[in-house]
């Protein structure tokens, strides 16, 4: 019997293969220097999430798959820029089990393609001549930046809420899967009330996401991830299992928890007995839980809409959110 990632994968092959040509084909016309950078990030084995979003969204508001594929390849490259980016600012040597792209091609060249593929999101999203998608794309690449800057600013905070908490990772992830969803709706007409529960049901999957991979920092492996566990102790970063095992740890291992975080210096040792106060608070068990609260909140999104192909793939999707392992 095939898994819950294997039986979406068959049953959304065509949507992911217009996917594919539509980003070959656009980068196909482009700088050598830029298809060999962009690609090096674009076709290391992404899941295509955010574009297939945009495109399920606007088949099951009535558009037809044709004329989808192309607007929806503005959600990968802009995914894709932000991982040339962050990559460069938080250093990373890895991504997607390949060296990150400043690694091999310097960190100017892959911020400038990072900036080249913003430009072309642009581009695209101005070919529809819709006001509304060309406003929610601009309005997404800053809201995004500003997550980047607060999770900066938030670097050494252990006193970090929960609240605050969802308001970088909705900036940082949730956003872009919440356009996403709008922009397929806006794309197909579609009345303002199912793009907003389109866009409801994208912020769900995008804080639920999120959650789920913060919890497989401290649940993983590198090899598993594509890219070092640890990383975000390391960089100081309070995530929802750290900031829920603080909020239950006997006083003791709060305070050390808290110095490492503050000083940010964890290395193997400081990382096995964080992840060990995690697993023995429950804070891997209260992010799960967490998760599976938006995950629920993202199928009632769903709820008004007729029971089409493309809504049992959304929902699909939403419990495959659950279950991811890497």
């Amino acid at each position: 019997m095939p898994s819950l990632k294997e039986e979406i994968a068959g049953a959304v092959a065509e949507e992911l293969q217009d996917i594919e040509t539509a980003l070959a084909a656009d980068l196909g016309a482009r700088l050598e220097l830029v298809r060999m950078i962009a690609g090096h990030t674009l076709f290391a084995g992404g899941k295509r999430l955010r574009p297939l979003l945009m495109v399920l969204a606007a088949k099951l508001c009535g558009v037809p798959g044709q004329g989808c594929a192309r607007l929806s390849t503005i959600f990968e490259y802009l995914h894709t820029a932000t991982l040339l980016h962050d990559d460069v600012v938080d250093g990373a040597s890895v991504r997607r089990g390949k060296p990150a792209g400043h690694v091999v091609y310097g960190a100017p060249a892959a911020v400038l393609v990072g900036d080249f593929l913003l430009a072309r999101t642009g581009v695209i999203a101005a070919e529809t001549g819709s006001l509304e998608i060309i406003l929610a794309m601009s309005e997404v690449i800053g809201t995004m930046s500003e997550g980047e800057l607060q999770q900066m600013q938030n670097a050494g905070r252990a006193d970090l809420s929960e609240a605050e908490y969802e308001e970088v990772i909705y900036r940082k992830t949730a956003v872009l899967m919440e356009t996403a969803c709008k922009t397929g709706a806006l794309f197909a007409g579609a009345p303002k009330d199912s793009v907003a529960c389109l866009g409801e049901y994208g912020r769900r999957l995008g804080l639920a996401f999120q959650m789920k991979d913060d919890l497989l920092d401290y649940e993983s492996s590198q090899e598993a991830m594509g890219k070092p566990v640890g990383q975000d102790l390391a960089e100081g970063k309070m995530t929802l299992p750290l900031i829920a095992a603080l909020a239950r740890a006997p006083e003791n291992d709060a305070e050390k928890v808290r110095r490492i975080v503050t000083e940010r210096k964890a290395g193997p040792d400081e990382f096995a007995y964080v992840r060990r106060l995690i697993q023995e608070t429950g804070g891997m068990e209260t992010t799960r839980k967490r998760a599976a609260f938006h995950i629920d909140k993202a199928r009632e999104a769903l709820a008004g809409f007729p029971d089409t192909r493309e809504r049992q793939l959304l929902l699909k999707l939403a419990d495959y959110i659950l279950v991811l392992e890497a």
